[in-house]
């Protein structure tokens, strides 16, 4: 393998619970307290710079069938006239967004969530599409990076088409594994051929990005059989894979409760199912950008990592670390200028501040300059695995190794582990440590101790 190391006994030793670092501070620091007025406070200063691009997240939540091993936050229901009502408040939510906004700033990123975002019907995605025109500064097709996720079991070629004319250029396939019976085990029956079919639809539509999402550590899983997953996932040609552990926590989340914790792979054969499809994709040429995102050599976010201008958000990776993040829909997240903040979590909750003419903000956090200069470390040491610290100490104005003193002690051992490098100008993960950053990076979150058991494990 060319980037990566995989030790067995290193990340069996650091397999604990810790945050997945799509933002810092994490979402378990939202309070209550926080309110509308904090984010259009942001936006305000957004507003100030006049050219400054956005990246927008749509949460649609519904899905017609129930996946065991989701932990999103959905609505699975029959019942297709719930898109009518919530169509009807997003369109609210468009409107009051675009009001705080006074120039004409340019919609570079979008990405529609879920949920099965394809719930919606032809002539509802039309509708918000033609929303979003009307109230913001699309980006021209040469600069736009617009994604949604797709349920193959959801659509057609004529769906696939219909999407591409909307303006969608990436599309994220959800896949998982492709063994029958760990499909039965999870309530989700999806073939090799109807995958392929919207996949080749995409493809002839014009799609630019084609990824698809897999999961180590479902029922019934074995590695002999997802190795099979993984061929045949490979013969599809996508140009990024995501590769999610499961995390088990059906005291959180109902559906999982479906799932029989006796036909989960023991600790040994999950992380063999990783080592394996590490293995693989390495193997067929496919780079590990890290924490679990691997993309073909040409892709934008293997430039990204090489040209030091990957990011890390709520979405996961992207290369579009300078655009503020405005999130709608049901428990959408925003980030926008040093504010995190996110909408309701239920939809009564979201209808309720909508009907009201108001921004359906519950809670959220306003950075502090530690917190600024913490996730700046965090996103480096996630997205590129070093820090050039003589450049952070010129930006920020004081000595690194004084300002993080206890937390340049606690790196040591990890040094001593051929996990990391250290030096007075750099710190750098080594190969083998790329599997732990997750680890690394919680040495510095000065939030973590009374939340950690709350997160899934690290591998």
């Amino acid at each position: 393998m060319n980037r990566i190391e995989f030790d067995v006994e290193l990340i069996t030793k650091y397999d604990v619970n810790g945050p997945r670092y799509t933002s810092y501070p994490t979402a378990n620091e939202f309070v209550n307290e926080f309110s509308a007025g904090h984010y259009i406070d942001a936006l305000d200063r957004l507003d100030g710079a006049e050219t400054a691009p956005i990246s927008m997240y749509i949460h649609v939540p519904f899905c017609a069938n129930i996946c065991y091993y989701c932990a999103c936050n959905k609505i699975v229901t029959a019942n297709r006239k719930h898109a009518d009502a919530y169509l009807e408040h997003l369109l609210c939510e468009i409107n009051l967004q675009s009001e705080l906004l006074t120039n004409n700033h340019r919609l570079e990123q979008l990405h529609f969530g879920g949920g099965t975002p394809t719930y919606f019907s032809a002539k509802q995605f039309s509708s918000v599409f033609a929303a979003l025109h009307e109230h913001f500064n699309l980006a021209t097709s040469s600069e736009r990076d617009f994604s949604i996720e797709i349920d193959p079991r959801t659509v057609d070629a004529e769906r696939i088409r219909l999407l591409s004319s909307l303006g969608f250029n990436r599309m994220s396939f959800g896949i998982q594994d492709f063994d029958p019976q760990v499909q039965r085990a999870v309530n989700r029956l999806q073939s090799e051929d109807e995958t392929a079919c919207v996949i080749n639809a995409a493809r002839a539509n014009g799609i630019e990005s084609v990824s698809v999402d897999l999961i180590y550590g479902l029922p019934l899983q074995t590695v002999a059989g997802f190795e099979q997953t993984l061929a045949r996932v490979l013969r599809l040609g996508p140009d990024r894979i995501s590769l999610y552990s499961y995390a088990h926590l059906p005291q959180r989340f109902k559906t999982q409760r479906q799932i029989k914790a006796a036909d989960l792979p023991d600790p040994a054969t999950k992380l063999e199912l990783l080592r394996t499809a590490i293995e693989v994709f390495d193997q067929a040429g496919m780079v590990y950008i890290g924490m679990d995102h691997f993309a073909k050599p040409t892709d934008t976010l293997v430039r990204a990592q090489q040209d030091g201008t990957l990011h890390r958000n709520f979405q996961g990776y992207t290369t579009h670390g300078h655009c503020d993040l405005i999130g709608l829909g049901v428990s959408a997240i925003s980030s926008v200028s040093g504010v995190y903040s996110q909408n309701a979590k239920d939809l009564d909750g979201y209808y309720r501040h909508i009907d009201q003419h108001r921004l359906p903000i519950e809670r959220g956090i306003v950075l502090t300059v530690d917190d600024l200069i913490t996730r700046e470390l965090i996103s480096a040491l996630m997205c590129h695995f070093k820090l050039d610290i003589a450049a952070f100490e010129a930006r920020h104005g004081f000595k690194f190794r004084e300002y993080f003193e206890s937390e340049w002690e606690a790196l040591i051992p990890f040094q001593r582990e051929g996990l990391l490098r250290l030096s007075d100008t750099h710190i750098e993960v080594t190969a083998k440590g790329r599997f732990v950053i997750r680890n690394i990076c919680m040495t510095f979150d000065t939030y973590l101790a009374p939340h950690q058991s709350g997160f899934s494990r690290a591998i």
